[in-house]
């Protein structure tokens, strides 16, 4: 795989599975919500276990009866596409749209800082997940803490331009 040009942070918005059938097809996991979202962000870089990257574009992705399928330009046999099985999909962050209003991407939310409204410092957001109930936001400073991602409830402002998270949290929670 060759590398392609870029300076710009790459998002990791899915994963190949290796192959589907005969013809060259890959089974495709797609971390987009709705899932085939993924096809629209293209060209991809693919990136292996390694690091090597390569760029590809005129991918087509199809449902399957259990999730997407996708044929790659000049993967036309099984060995091909099972070749592939671990390859990550990336995309520039600028290919994704902009968030509506009061949305976040979470990638955008990491490495702001964090205070609470009394100005304790709690770090910097290290990363997010969901736990079924809501987002949660992990600080990571002095210790780390988890606060749930509920606006006005416990995330009071986002401001980018100040790069600041300000938090409804007790510094001893």
């Amino acid at each position: 795989m060759s590398a392609p040009a870029t300076g710009q942070r790459m998002l990791t918005v899915g994963r190949l599975h290796g192959a589907f059938g005969v013809r060259g097809e890959v089974k495709l996991e797609s971390f987009t919500d709705p899932e085939k979202t993924i096809a629209r962000y293209q060209p991809w870089t693919l990136r292996d276990a390694r690091g090597n990257t390569r760029l590809v574009e005129g991918v087509k992705v199809r449902a399957g009866a259990k999730g997407l399928i996708a044929t790659l330009p000049e993967v036309n046999d099984r060995d091909a596409a099972d070749a592939l099985r671990g390859v990550e999909i990336q995309v520039p962050r600028s290919a994704l749209p902009p968030p509506a209003p009061g949305e976040y991407y979470w990638v955008d939310l990491e490495g702001l800082h964090v205070v609470n409204t009394e100005g304790a410092d709690f770090g910097r957001v290290a990363y997010l997940f969901n736990n079924g109930a809501n987002d949660v936001l992990v600080a990571q400073g002095e210790r780390e803490r988890m606060i749930p991602f509920v606006q006005p409830s416990y995330i009071c402002s986002v401001d980018f331009e100040s790069g600041l998270v300000t938090v409804d949290w007790d510094a001893d929670f």
